[in-house]
């Protein structure tokens, strides 16, 4: 049996107090995709109780992106970016380490263990960017060469639609389950008795921050299902 993570990086749009002043014209884009990713942080908690260890970010990526390598180019936003070094520096120990850290740990002490480990990462897209529209409800996004996260996502995907038959659920879109974030980075760090995978559920489903009980409880019941086998 598989013991469950779940993390949510992109679950809140908050600037802590020190740091609001690079924001003071971020308003409308705080509230947008590019700030958070509206209904993740509600699915979080409906999917909670089924984890050994969940844990969200609790600030927005447009402080420091947590879901990005420490070298990616847009590690720092376009309102954190031009800040001296000190504050990067400040950011990257106090904010995105600490997050990256205590999970990289949980997993460690699991895998020492000999425990086999699931890491379920949420998101949600938005339904069209740059004039494209994403023609598909749910993403699992994995690492197209590795056999058990293939195996574990068509298990899933056939678990989600028998709750919810008519729901697209599409492999690696909207989004490759290989490019930088932070599963690949534990993928790497973890080869064996590690699997990661994103799952991106299409904001059509999220009104005011609150995820469709039906598609977060699809979900749900297909998790609960796949662990106990």
């Amino acid at each position: 049996m598989m013991k469950l993570i779940i993390s949510c990086e992109h679950a809140t749009n908050l600037i802590p107090q020190e740091y609001q002043h690079l924001f003071s014209n971020a308003e409308n884009t705080l509230e947008s995709h590019r700030g958070y990713d509206p209904g993740t942080l509600d699915l979080f908690f409906h999917l909670e109780k089924l984890a050994d260890f969940s844990r969200f970010y609790e600030w927005s990526r447009l402080l420091v992106e947590p879901n990005r390598s420490l070298h990616h180019k847009n590690l720092f936003s376009k309102y954190t970016k031009g800040s001296s070094q000190k504050v990067k520096n400040q950011l990257i120990q106090e904010y995105y380490l600490p997050y990256r850290n205590q999970i990289e740990r949980n997993i460690l002490e699991s895998i020492e263990k000999g425990e086999k480990l699931l890491h379920l990462s949420l998101h949600s897209f938005t339904p069209e960017l740059d004039g494209e529209i994403r023609n598909t409800e749910i993403g699992l996004l994995f690492d197209s060469t590795n056999e058990r996260e293939k195996l574990f996502c068509i298990g899933f995907k056939s678990a989600i639609n028998q709750q919810y038959p008519n729901l697209r659920i599409r492999f690696n879109y909207p989004y490759l389950g290989k490019a930088d974030g932070f599963t690949t980075y534990l993928r790497r760090k973890f080869p064996e008795n590690y699997l990661g995978i994103e799952l991106e559920v299409n904001q059509i489903f999220s009104n005011q921050n609150k995820m469709n009980f039906e598609i977060k409880e699809a979900i749900y019941q297909a998790l609960e299902k796949i662990l106990k086998n």
